[in-house]
């Protein structure tokens, strides 16, 4: 009897309506999809063939093969990416009424691509800091094509897995994982070191992992106060009360849903579109280097600026050298050792940092601009490059190192840090669009398992306009706030934990069993990702050695 009675109450029981979920999309829908799909990845293909013949670099059948599979995996991290995610977004414009499902996914697809394609570029390498700074150099040898399949196929299972049991769990709480997971495999493999350019940039990894376990945090707090005081400002009832039927909220209520749905796709696109580009930069840097280890749009009227800030910066650090200058052969091996010890604070350390800096200004000044730097000339330029720009950001970052310098003089050197960031860093824009295209499209598909977790399977009770909205508002705001500075986040931690607070300031109990399994899942993703990904590292390197291809 008690169960009937709580049955006839709850609005998502049998005898209540529901949203309807099941609708079948029409033929030619899933034929332009299927068209989509194909188009992208030819587009993808195709572009990566005019770039390389553009600069005169020809890629062999295998290499290209090669290069085929692994876009294929990278785009296919972020189509699962876009239904594991973006399902957030749209229960509650769905649970709520505001719009129809399959017109709802469709809606929060299309400003994914928008979000992607009109991103800052700035967090796409966030995480890609967090990988042993060896194996990004080197990302052309079997240590760093073992390195991309191992991370990338690590964070796709486990969406894949979480995706299927209806947890909504978060893509970029997944990939860092995956991260740390062969960084912290390739340590122990270079016979168990500690620190340096063979292990994961810690100090980077506390920043990331920081923001990761603040999100839940943000989203539960922040969608709580912000209900709390929207009940005590809007006084309409309805913003409060679960949907009657299958009758859509009143006119302002249902833009305001809407938008917070438009305002959560566009920031999750803006956001996590990134993190498939920068490991997308990973993959062509290795297969084409001559074509993407250079940032080749910087115009030769830039060339100057480099060079002058690449004197300022070598100044700097020869006047702390104590030492005649050095070979560059004999700077790079003490620079090497020198990261890889975290001691770049010493004579000998400055002095290798001011003597590659002004090789690789000669160099670009002898060429005229990185568009000219000839095939043969890229890989060890763009190494030098990087050697240099982790050698000064770490510089900056040691207390004892940083206090040598004068506020003008470390304005010097993050100057020329910028520099090398612009002349190694950048996003072509076949990439975004690819990337996008991944991103929208997989949110139209595989939505409904998540869909149903977060409108049904959180809060006791029906969600509320008032809720839904808030969760959103929260969301949106924080994911955007994270892209300005460039930090990854997650939109499924922050959105979810909105929508629990949510319930929580509208009186509506928490259903203990899902809050447990969300929970248990965000704790299991970090151990579980790395021991995947370090795993699949392991046997993939072991693999290739075993056939004398390291």
């Amino acid at each position: 009897m008690a169960t009937a009675a709580l049955a006839s109450e709850d609005p998502l029981s049998p005898a209540a309506s529901g949203p309807d979920l099941d609708r079948r999309h029409h033929p030619l829908a899933r034929l332009l999809f299927l068209l989509l799909i194909a188009g992208g990845f030819a587009f993808a293909c195709a572009s990566v063939v005019i770039d390389t013949q553009q600069v005169g670099e020809t890629l062999a059948v295998s290499v290209f093969a090669f290069l085929a599979l692994a876009l294929v995996i990278a785009l296919g991290f972020e189509f699962v990416n876009g239904f594991h995610d973006t399902a957030n977004a749209v229960a509650t414009v769905i649970y709520t009424n505001s719009l129809p499902a399959h017109f709802a996914v469709v809606w929060s697809g299309f400003f994914n691509f928008l979000g992607v394609m009109l991103s800052s570029g700035a967090v796409a390498y966030a995480i890609i800091t967090l990988l042993p700074v060896e194996l990004i150099i080197n990302v052309g040898s079997a240590a760093g094509y073992a390195m991309i399949f191992a991370l990338l196929i690590a964070a796709v299972l486990w969406n894949l897995a979480t995706w299927y049991v209806g947890l909504p769990n978060s893509s970029s709480h997944t990939l860092i994982g995956s991260v740390l997971g062969v960084g912290l495999a390739n340590q122990l493999m270079a016979s168990g070191s500690l620190s340096g350019t063979a292990g994961v940039d810690w100090s980077q990894a506390q920043k990331v992992l920081s923001g990761l376990a603040m999100a839940p945090v943000i989203g539960f707090v922040a969608a709580f106060v912000l209900l709390f005081a929207m009940q005590r400002v809007l006084r309409s009832r309805a913003l409060y009360e679960a949907p009657r039927g299958d009758a859509p909220p009143p006119g302002g209520i249902r833009a305001l849903l809407i938008f917070t749905c438009t305002a959560v796709s566009f920031s999750h696109g803006s956001n996590d579109g990134q993190k498939g580009m920068g490991l997308i930069m990973l993959i062509l840097i290795g297969c084409a280097p001559t074509a993407y280890a250079l940032n080749r749009t910087m115009p030769e009227s830039a060339t100057p600026v480099f060079i002058q800030s690449a004197e300022r910066a070598a100044t700097v650090f020869a006047a702390r050298g104590g030492s005649a200058p050095l070979p560059p052969e004999n700077a790079r091996a003490i620079l090497t050792r020198s990261l890889q010890t975290r001691a770049v604070g010493t004579p000998e350390a400055q002095a290798a940092i001011a003597t590659i800096s002004r090789d690789v200004a000669d160099r670009v000044s002898g060429y005229g601009a990185l568009a000219k730097v000839p095939a043969a000339a890229t890989r060890n330029l763009r190494a030098d490059m990087y050697l240099v720009l982790d050698s000064t950001r770490l510089a900056l970052k040691d207390k004892a190192t940083a206090a040598q310098f004068s506020p003008a003089e470390k304005a010097a050197i993050e100057g020329y840090g910028k520099q090398l960031e612009q002349s190694t860093r950048y996003i072509p824009l076949w990439v975004k669009i690819a990337v996008a295209l991944a991103l929208g499209l997989g949110t139209m598909v595989g939505w409904r398992r998540i869909v149903v977790t977060v409108g049904e399977k959180i809060g006791k009770q029906h969600l509320t306009y008032g809720m839904g909205a808030s969760a959103e508002l929260v969301a949106a705001c924080t994911i955007l706030a994270a892209d300005r500075f460039g930090l990854p986040v997650s939109t499924t931690h922050i959105l979810s934990s909105g929508v629990a607070g949510a319930a929580v300031a509208n009186g509506q109990g928490l259903q203990a069993r899902t809050i447990r399994n969300m929970a248990l899942a965000w704790c299991l993703t970090l151990p579980v990702a790395m021991a995947l990904s370090g795993g699949l590292y392991w046997l993939l390197l072991t693999i290739v050695r075993l056939f004398g291809n390291a």
